[in-house]
């Protein structure tokens, strides 16, 4: 992966504007919605069971996450005529262990629905790959299962084999973002801590990497770590912001919405930090 490869992406989707079926959660929809547009695609919020099927259609990604546990039919009715059209699916397991209900809704999922890309912070990717006992925080990551120097080489086997069995792009959020398609593996170091302080920022990498998926499906890998890198760069962007203002979460909200719609290629290049992983 080389620099140009993430500016390709970016520019992708500002050629092909993709529209991305999102079924997500009621906190967030909105800021999923503002991502995708200010990221150049279009978004399509259809969620319920009696036309996601019919509406994915159209699109060129869908998003599927759990935070709308309740459309987990949408899901699957989805993400099963996705799978027939070559469309590509992002999967947000949120909170995948907390609850018996969404331990199946995992499972089901997983077993009926071929993703793309799978987006969770470490405590969620961890479950899914098989360390049962792992529940985190709410939908917040546990504190020993973040990514760590002591860790790494153990998360990204972990992340390795996960993508290998499912035939995903598996991208684990935290200070450092892991991404891995079980051949190459990317260590992402763009962002800040308050993108933690805001509800809904890893709902919308997902769903900027749904665009990502549905205008670059040439290499899911790259448009993954475009998207992701798209998001901490803007991040970086938004708390420069919010430090020469001295303004707040709820506005670093908005510049981070902003930095998105305003990033050229050219602030992607320059701006990511990452290096390939071999370990």
């Amino acid at each position: 992966m080389e620099r140009k490869d993430l500016g390709a992406a970016l520019a992708q989707v500002r050629q092909r504007g993709p529209l991305v079926q999102c079924i997500t959660n009621f906190v967030t929809v909105n800021d999923c919605a503002n991502i995708i547009l200010a990221a150049g695609g279009s978004p399509s919020m259809a969620g319920d069971v009696r036309e996601a099927a019919e509406a994915v259609e159209m699109a060129q990604a869908l998003v599927c996450n759990m935070g709308a546990i309740e459309q987990t039919d949408s899901m699957v009715s989805a993400g099963r005529r996705a799978n027939e059209l070559n469309v590509p699916v992002a999967l947000d397991p949120v909170a995948v262990g907390g609850t018996q209900l969404r331990r199946d809704a995992a499972d089901r999922l997983l077993e009926e629905v071929r993703f793309a890309a799978i987006r969770g912070n470490a405590s969620e990717i961890r479950y899914l790959a098989g360390q049962q006992g792992v529940t985190g925080s709410g939908v917040d990551v546990a504190a020993g299962d973040a990514l760590s120097q002591d860790n790494l080489a153990e998360t990204a086997a972990l992340a390795r084999d996960l993508a290998r069995r499912t035939g995903a792009v598996i991208a684990l959020s935290g200070a450092t973002d892991l991404v891995t398609d079980g051949t190459r593996t990317a260590l992402l170091q763009n962002g800040c801590a308050t993108m933690s302080r805001i509800t809904g920022s890893g709902c919308m990498v997902t769903s900027l990497i749904g665009a990502f998926c549905g205008a670059y499906p040439q290499d899911p890998f790259i448009a993954v770590c475009a998207a992701m890198t798209v998001m901490g760069v803007a991040g970086e962007k938004a708390e420069a912001q919010r430090l020469a203002k001295g303004t707040g979460n709820a506005t670093f909200r908005t510049d981070l919405i902003d930095a998105v719609f305003n990033m050229t290629e050219d602030d992607l290049t320059e701006g990511a930090r990452y290096e390939l992983y071999e370990g």
